[in-house]
């Protein structure tokens, strides 16, 4: 009758998988918009004040933290083919 897919077929929707592919998106975002964590001086990191060395080192993180998300949604995505192919 109708072409729209099942959803409710390949799973539920808010799985812990995807729920720690939401955390890693998000971590970088709280942590940079959380500004008095960060607003000083103190400590030094080979003479860069805290406020700057600390915004690069979540540009590394936050790059770890999308690369793990984009894994962990490419294995999550393969799971749910499969599931959705054996039992139909």
């Amino acid at each position: 009758m109708s072409d729209a897919p099942d959803v409710n077929r390949a799973g539920p929707v808010v799985t812990p998988v995807r729920v720690v592919i939401a955390l890693c998106l998000i971590a970088p975002f709280v942590a940079m918009l959380w500004v008095g964590s960060y607003a000083k001086l103190d400590p030094t990191f080979i003479g860069i004040p805290f406020f700057y060395w600390y915004q690069m080192a979540w540009v590394v993180i936050s790059t770890g933290l999308t690369m793990l998300a984009y894994r962990l949604w490419q294995r999550d995505q393969r799971a749910r083919r499969t599931q959705g192919g054996a039992g139909a």
